[in-house]
């Protein structure tokens, strides 16, 4: 059942973030964690062990969390997933499967390819200053996999990086639960991408697997991707050992419709993005409850014939829900406090109402530019800052597997000028040292 509130009521339950350093954690995790470590833990302090004994013992204890972790059950096991697998896979999957990730790849690359990476330099009296872009030399994505395939998330992360120009791609993903296997179509991705590096590895001990290296698998510069509650406390340990793309949350999306929606699309973008997980958020925002009582009554009448129905129940109760605001603007007020994930218009004038939104990982245009789409096929990458990050995170991008290198290239005359600044400067920190290398070069 799809709630409907007031707006002072949704403040205070749906539209009411969590602290963005706290992970909701149920019985039932800490119950696993105690049933596998032997004691009662907290999520951050299982994840803290896992990524120690990486750290210490490297492939020894990467066999041993896999068993423990994933059902691996073979005594000893390759991570590394053989380039012949690779291949078999693309050509095992169906020629509608093999067109969808061409189409997708194809548009992710002609999206990014937009967005301007140039060095410059400027030529001045004094020198030349400037700004080197250069590509990130090894990156780690982590992809999930462990109760269903995601080849999207492949094309996602990995087009943007090639784009960037990286040259060494590393892939993780988690063996599915139930086969303790990569789904042939994640594989069939990567290996459509030309991505060669892929490991069978997931949770905790992947991301320390990426970030200390281990004899195996050769330590990344910086890691990318979604994951589970373990995957993202690991990610939050690790940075500064390595760099992060970001720290996922639950994923979310934010309906704003008025009365010439139509209910049923509507109700299928909400119900969309619920069945991702049980903390997923799908929320509506109209001043039309006329509408909002048809999007209710779709919404029911969908769930019920849909295979996640049990996941969508919970996040449907729990995280979701149809807000009666006084107009649009108000909605789009809400939004920006907000700072959904996703942010669809389905108004009448959505490039009008687009022009009053400030934070959103991505604004979706009218009924036809439904998530689903940028989830797959739009363009841009469908890894988006969640959790309110929005008002100063951006979605995955060129930009994120780059780095600056600043150029300083002055000559003789203007160190000679500039020197005696600096070193007045530096004595004024008690720097005598810095000043004194200014000094050396200072006019005469």
């Amino acid at each position: 059942m799809l709630n409907i509130f007031s707006v002072e009521e949704a403040k205070q339950g749906i539209l009411k973030r969590q602290p963005p350093d706290e992970f909701p954690v149920s019985q039932t995790v800490l119950d696993g964690i105690a049933k596998i470590f032997g004691e009662a833990l907290t999520p951050e302090q299982a994840v803290t062990r896992i990524l120690a004994d990486v750290r210490k013992r490297g492939d020894a204890a990467l066999q041993e969390w896999s068993q423990r972790l994933d059902n691996r059950t073979a005594e000893r096991f390759a991570f590394r997933v053989p380039p012949e697998k690779l291949s078999n896979a693309l050509k095992s999957i169906s020629d509608e499967e093999l067109t969808a990730i061409k189409i997708s790849a194809e548009r992710v690359r002609r999206f990014h390819e937009r967005q301007p990476l140039n060095s410059w330099m400027m030529q001045e009296g004094d020198g030349t200053l400037g700004q080197f872009i250069r590509p990130i030399k090894r990156v780690g994505l982590y992809v999930p996999g462990g109760t269903a395939p995601l080849p999207s998330t492949v094309i996602m992360s990995a087009v943007p990086a090639q784009v960037a120009g990286v040259k060494e791609i590393v892939v993780v993903v988690p063996p599915n639960r139930a086969t303790g296997e990569v789904a042939d179509i994640t594989l069939a991705a990567c290996a459509f991408l030309g991505i060669k590096e892929v490991y069978t590895l997931g949770g905790a001990q992947a991301i320390a697997a990426l970030a200390y290296g281990t004899e195996s698998i050769r330590a990344v510069d910086k890691i990318f991707g979604p994951g589970n509650l373990f995957v993202t406390l690991a990610k939050r340990q690790v940075f500064g050992v390595v760099g992060i793309d970001g720290l996922a949350g639950p994923t979310e999306t934010m309906v704003i419709a008025d009365e010439t929606a139509a209910p049923g699309w509507v109700a299928a973008d909400l119900l969309a993005q619920a069945e991702h997980d049980v903390l997923a958020s799908a929320i509506l925002l109209t001043p039309s409850r006329k509408l909002a009582e048809a999007v209710q009554v779709e919404v029911a009448r969908r769930v019920e014939t849909l295979p996640r129905a049990e996941i969508l129940a919970q996040s449907l109760q729990h995280r979701s829900g149809a807000i009666i605001t006084h107009d649009v603007l108000e909605a789009a007020e809400l939004a920006n406090t907000y700072a959904p994930e996703h942010l669809c218009l389905s108004v009448a004038d959505p490039w009008g109402l687009s022009e009053k939104i400030e934070a959103a990982g991505g604004v979706f245009l009218g009924e036809h530019s439904f998530e689903a789409l940028g989830d797959y096929v739009a363009g841009p990458s469908h890894v988006m800052p969640t959790n309110g990050t929005a008002r100063f995170a951006s979605p995955l991008n060129v930009w994120d597997f780059v780095h600056i290198v600043s150029l300083v290239a002055l000559n003789h005359e203007s160190a000679s000028k500039l020197s005696k600044h600096a070193a007045v400067l530096a004595r004024a920190e008690s720097l005598e040292a810095h000043a004194q290398a200014a000094d050396e070069r200072k006019e005469k």
